[in-house]
């Protein structure tokens, strides 16, 4: 199975105005994609994978 690196640069934006609002903006979709993209994996092994890190099928959804 692969790893995936997940870890990302932090930026720096002024406390207000459009840099914040976008700074927040990109860290919330970078966080939803890294859950879509746990959950597609996650998906992908079978019940007994699962079982062997201590998964159950039922456990990908809190992803």
């Amino acid at each position: 199975m692969a790893a995936f690196d997940t870890s990302r640069p932090t930026y720096a934006a002024s406390s207000k105005g459009f840099g914040a609002f976008a700074t927040s903006l990109i860290a919330v979709f970078s966080a939803w994609n890294d859950s879509r993209q746990t959950r597609n994996a996650l998906s992908q092994l079978s019940d007994h994978e699962l079982e062997d890190i201590g998964l159950t099928r039922g456990d990908i959804n809190s992803f």
